[in-house]
């Protein structure tokens, strides 16, 4: 049971949280934004741009939950000050229902500064991920298939969208390449810290000496660029190839010559759509794909701009980031960020929240 003490430590650092937010954003100014964009949607000639009023829309209910969020966390703190005079005054508290609302004023609190950490025009975006094992065969492919099923639960838990565009089968275990599209408020913000190299340490099943093997996999993330964002490619420098689709998919998959490559000549880069049901469809999202990538080209240049005056806390894309240690102990640590856990089988079942925080946390100091 929470004692008194307690309770008031608790109060302060959540009087502080809540300044520290209060310094982030201005309540009146955000409440009176949300009047002036509800009041576009009264307008009788709000529906005659589409694009433009699902725009809005999406401002108004963000608005409208940063807003909600606030005042939870308003009121939550306010009960807590209360109950620590009825305490001093020898009144009743119910200090389980006080133990509850800590522990949800803890949880809120870490969504909404993470919110508030996603403040650039492309952190709203859905997000791409390619999955690349590194060099040795079967132990690397499986790594990257084990890392493709961790963002697979990372994104059940978050209720986000997890649809595969392309999967290549490794050749005894594992995968040999695969493209995820990540659909959901803020998965690119979020998922944006996950891009690098991913280091994995253990006594590999495949070795029957039992020998502790270290595998290598890379996770790159790119957003999902949709038309508020102008990429302009042009038709004549790409090259577009068609062949039968082979990977994982649903019905129509292995008929038909529906699977695209497409290849951008100034850049080298290469995509390949083929869990789409026509030729079409797979055309359109492997240009979706492409525009990301493009776009994460000008970040990574900015980035590595950045860098120089960063005393290197911006890893270069690409860079190892992360080592997920499973013998002779149990530990996974970023590298970028110094966060680390013991309880590797949680990181593993998608529980990545505590990394992406501190990563987040990091690129704002």
């Amino acid at each position: 049971m929470i004692t008194l003490d307690e309770l008031k430590k608790y109060s302060n650092q959540f009087s502080e949280d809540i300044e520290k937010i209060d310094q982030s954003i201005d309540i009146i100014e955000t409440k009176e934004h949300l009047k002036d964009l509800e009041n576009l949607t009264i307008s009788p000639d709000f529906w005659l741009d589409n694009d433009k009023a699902q725009t809005i829309i999406g401002e108004v209910n963000e608005l409208k939950s940063k807003i909600d969020d606030y005042q939870r966390l308003k009121d939550i703190y306010e009960t807590i000050d209360l109950s620590i005079e009825l305490l001093n005054e020898d009144e009743h508290v119910d200090l389980n229902e006080i133990e509850k609302l800590i522990k949800e004023f803890e949880q809120l609190n870490q969504a909404f500064t993470l919110r508030l950490l996603l403040n650039e025009d492309y952190d709203k975006f859905n997000a791409i991920i390619e999955f690349h094992p590194g060099a040795g065969g079967t132990e690397s492919q499986d790594w990257a298939e084990m890392l493709f099923r961790m963002y697979k639960k990372y994104c059940d838990q978050h209720q986000y969208q997890f649809k595969i565009l392309d999967y290549l089968d490794g050749e005894e275990a594992g995968l040999k390449s695969a493209t995820v599209l990540v659909s959901g408020k803020y998965a690119y913000g979020y998922l944006k810290a996950e891009s690098g190299v991913h280091r994995l340490v253990r006594i590999s099943p495949f070795d029957s000496s039992g020998r502790r093997h270290t595998s290598f996999a890379s996770v790159k993330v790119y957003p999902e660029i949709d038309d508020s964002i102008d990429i302009e490619i042009d038709e004549t420098e790409i090259r577009v190839d068609t062949y039968r689709s082979s990977g994982k998919g649903g019905q129509g998959v292995n008929t038909t010559d529906s699977a695209i490559r497409i290849t951008h000549l100034p850049t080298n880069i290469v995509v390949t759509c083929q869990n789409e049901r026509s030729q079409i469809q797979n055309r359109e999202t492997a240009m979706k794909v492409l525009k990301g990538k493009l776009y994460n080209l000008e970040l990574e240049k900015q980035q590595e701009a950045l860098a120089k005056f960063h005393d290197g806390k911006l890893n270069a894309f690409g860079s190892q980031i992360r080592s997920y240690v499973f013998h002779p102990y149990t530990m996974v640590k970023d590298h970028r960020t110094n966060f680390e856990t013991g309880n590797g089988d949680k990181v593993m079942d998608g529980d990545l929240d505590g990394f992406i925080f501190a990563y987040l946390t990091m690129l704002k100091k």
